[in-house]
């Protein structure tokens, strides 16, 4: 799924964190990196942040129904 404008990374990255199951960041190459890796989270969004303070867009995928529901729930909310 496309994410686009995410203002608020922190509550974002809880919410990636609550899911069960695997959730990936598919980087422009289509290199994969494991978004529930703090190491990823950190290699990742200080990439994504060296040109601004909120997220413009990325594709993510969340291997559990529930997971993808959690976050559509968040990104239609904006909150957890």
């Amino acid at each position: 799924m496309k994410v686009m404008n995410i203002e608020n990374p922190e509550e974002f990255l809880k919410v990636i964190d609550a899911c069960e199951g695997q959730v990936e960041l598919v980087t422009a190459d289509g290199d994969r990196l494991n978004l529930k890796s703090k190491l990823c989270q950190l290699i990742s969004l200080t990439t994504i942040f060296s040109s601004s303070s909120a997220i413009p867009e990325m594709e993510i995928i969340a291997h559990e129904a529930d997971d993808s529901k959690r976050i559509m729930d968040y990104l239609m909310r904006g909150k957890i």
